[in-house]
């Protein structure tokens, strides 16, 4: 029975996967659509849009830390983070609608909503999305199980992306009558319906498993200390900011590449879609590559592929639409095999951070991952905003000028290089492997069973 005990259905791992599924609406709307939509639809420029991306992070600089304390304190029938799904999938449905709304203001009016919108979205976000990714960390304590689990739960997480990627444009012109606008509008009115179902499935079919060993009681102020001295926390947090500084400029930049590089924004919705299929079933060969080798020697692998097709995809000529769509999904194929990956790192942490301070705090450690996470979709977003503007990008223009045009293809192609050649020097600081895990494992186990005899 014992050996059971870490085991997960494939059920499960389904029900769990649809919360991603359910935050991926917005991540990934965020990821692909955020800043054409500001630039071209919202109506503010390429700079303001990057200085706001920036200075919404001073917001979850304070609700990221709170909000994981508070569901590490929470406590309920239905667990510390499960409920939170329950509470709060509506809400992120609704202010998902306000944000992609464009209220009939004057510059500086639509400037003012955008903040407040963006901040609010975020916060909403942040509310929800670290109990689920905490839940994550409680299904069980096995960590070949969280390979697994992660791979089920990205594999879904990018059918959001898919989602997202082929129907936005879609119902925007057809919901919109003609306006984007309110296209833009009702087409998160319909998704964020979606949403709110996929959260609550997420909710019914999860179980929390793993439970703290030390009911040892902390403030808020020393569960920060402990957090900062769990390394490999910092690392595994590090490897988030990097990545996503790179992820959102790449993906960003996905649809400005194809309207004024390629001449082909008629192919957008088809460009982002299968670039998120090839990101589908990247997820499944995770668990299979991390077998054979092992978290950090296959996350360095994967990112030398990531940087050599990305190097290619600079040198591909604007007519070779095929080749595009080809190097484009095989850059995305193997950014997104590495996720799991990183996400089975970030439990490993929270047991790492028990077994050297007698103190669980999974909500406060995937609280600081989302923030380093979030830090990283805002400085991504700042950079390409600030980049665009550089290069002299007109939003709402005819047309492009040659020295805009070049500034996008080196945006999109080149400049995140630099991100996945700094992840390959991170990860080779992290020290959980397999063995190490399994004697943590262990302790924590045995460390349990004496509170039971005591108790």
């Amino acid at each position: 029975m014992k050996n059971d005990y870490g085991k997960v259905s494939a059920l499960e791992k389904i029900g769990y996967g649809l919360g991603d599924t359910a935050s991926n609406i917005v991540f990934q709307s965020v990821m692909m659509f955020m800043a054409f939509f500001y630039t071209d639809i919202f109506g503010i420029s390429a700079a303001a849009m990057g200085t706001l991306f920036l200075v919404v992070r001073i917001v979850d600089a304070v609700t990221d830390p709170m909000m994981g304390a508070l569901s590490d304190r929470t406590n309920t029938r239905w667990g510390k983070f499960r409920p939170y799904l329950l509470w709060l999938c509506v809400p992120f449905a609704v202010i998902t609608v306000i944000t992609f709304t464009t209220p009939p203001f004057g510059a500086t009016g639509r400037l003012i909503y955008a903040y407040i919108t963006y901040s609010l979205l975020m916060i909403i976000y942040t509310a929800i999305n670290i109990p689920y990714c905490s839940l994550g960390g409680v299904i069980t304590p096995d960590t070949n199980e969280r390979v697994s689990l992660n791979s089920y739960r990205f594999f879904l997480a990018t059918g959001g992306g898919v989602l997202v990627a082929s129907t936005t444009m879609k119902l925007a012109d057809w919901l919109g009558g003609g306006s984007q606008q309110k296209g833009f509008q009702l087409a998160m009115v319909v998704l964020g319906t979606l949403a709110i179902f996929m959260f609550l499935i997420s909710f019914y079919s999860s179980k929390e498993r793993v439970v703290q060993v030390s009911a040892k009681k902390t403030s808020l102020k020393e569960d920060i200390k402990i957090l900062f001295s769990n390394d490999q926390f910092i690392i595994v947090a590090l490897l988030n900011f990097v990545l996503l500084i790179a992820q959102v400029i790449r993906i960003s930049t996905a649809i400005y590449y194809l309207k004024w590089f390629a001449g082909r924004a008629d192919l957008t919705s088809w460009f982002l879609t299968t670039g998120m299929v090839a990101a589908m079933l990247g997820t499944m060969f995770a668990t299979p590559l991390e077998k054979r080798l092992s978290k950090v020697k296959s996350y360095i692998l994967i990112h030398i592929l990531v940087v050599i097709f990305s190097a290619a995809l600079f040198f591909v000529e604007k007519d070779q639409i095929l080749l595009i769509f080809v190097l484009f999904s095989v850059v995305q194929f193997f950014s997104q095999m590495a996720v799991p990956i990183l996400w089975a790192m970030m439990a490993d942490t929270v047991d790492y951070g028990e077994y050297k301070t007698e103190r669980r705090i999974t909500g406060l450690v995937f609280s600081g991952v989302l923030f380093s996470l979030k830090l990283g979709m805002a400085v991504g977003g700042a950079v390409l905003g600030w980049l665009l503007a550089y290069y002299g990008y007109l939003g709402e223009a005819i047309s492009q000028t040659p020295r805009a045009i070049q500034g996008i293809v080196t945006i999109f192609t080149l400049v995140p290089i630099i991100g996945y050649l700094m992840l390959i020097l991170v990860v080779a600081w992290y020290k959980l492997d397999k063995k190490t895990c399994n004697k943590i494992r262990e302790e924590l186990e045995h460390r349990k069973e004496l509170a039971n005899q005591a108790g």
